[in-house]
């Protein structure tokens, strides 16, 4: 089955999509964007994502493209062109296109681009049962990474360096040595006490949809877990880590630049966690 694209208000074949030149995008990273998961052919958290989507615009004052509703029935649309039961849905939104020039246009309407495609569940699972090496390196973002903005380089540069060196994803530092956020992902560790921790939202990291959801399966479930920021030395002398992001879901961390975790096998703690979080994907697919 080709694929399709939703490109400004028609859909595409995924190979001949295009946009304008002087779309805001592509000449400031002038936008915003969100990757939502689907299981079974369901959207996982797509409130959420809506949500931090229109927060996205209105922090960086672009007009929504459209209403919540016909927005909905677009995502579906893509969806079903694409036959995609297990993959994701990638929703992309600028200011839109006007002679290049560093204040806003007047006029213009914001552009709006999807596309999807196909993941394999039991990839995802191999992955989990084995864990992922991580490796940390100084967080040089901007001061507004609540924004899921487009402007995404420094975030390409970390997830390079890990591949540079063998590892699944990097782990940003700041200048604090406090750990931020992975560039794709948010950190987490457990304790040597068996308390789960991550960072607190912030204008330093972004608030992750799984984050928050895992959060509050936590908190259904009566898990001991605390909101602070910790360093790198509590991280890669953790009892277990783990990474949450849309399509990571829960993903336990066997070792950290050159120190292992535990016994370098994926933690119990990370793996039940993993567990409530399918739980709750096939509760709400």
């Amino acid at each position: 089955m080709s694929r399709i694209a939703y490109v400004n208000g028609q859909y595409q074949p995924h190979n001949h999509a295009n946009v304008h030149i002087e779309d805001r995008g592509y000449q400031f990273a002038d936008g915003v964007y969100e990757v939502v998961t689907i299981v079974n052919g369901k959207m996982i958290d797509e409130e959420g994502h809506l949500e931090r989507l229109w927060r996205s615009l209105s922090e960086l004052r672009i007009d929504r493209p459209m209403k919540a509703e016909p927005l909905k029935m677009v995502m579906r649309e893509v969806v079903r062109r694409n036959g995609i039961v297990n993959g994701i849905i990638y929703l992309q939104v600028t200011r839109g296109v006007a002679p290049r020039d560093h204040p806003f246009p007047k006029n213009t309407a914001p552009a709006l681009v999807m596309t999807a495609k196909r993941l394999s569940m039991n990839k995802a699972e191999k992955t989990a049962e084995k864990g992922v090496n991580v490796v940390t390196v100084p967080d040089i973002r901007w001061a507004r990474c609540d924004i899921k903005s487009v402007s995404l380089l420094p975030n390409v540069l970390a997830k390079q360096t890990a591949k540079d060196n063998g590892a699944y994803e990097a782990f940003q530092v700041d200048e604090d040595g406090m750990v931020t956020e992975g560039s794709s992902t948010n950190a987490w560790i457990v304790d040597q006490n068996g308390k789960v921790i991550t960072r607190p939202t912030s204008n330093e990291i972004l608030a992750g949809i799984t984050r928050a959801s895992l959060i509050l399966e936590l908190e259904k479930k009566g898990v001991e877990f605390e909101l602070r920021s910790f360093t790198v030395e509590e991280l890669q002398n953790a009892r277990e880590v783990f990474l949450t992001s849309s399509t990571s879901y829960v993903l336990p961390v066997v070792k950290v630049d050159e120190h292992v975790i535990g016994n370098g096998n994926p933690g119990s703690i990370s793996m039940t966690l993993r567990e409530i979080y399918r739980d709750f994907m096939n509760s709400a697919a």
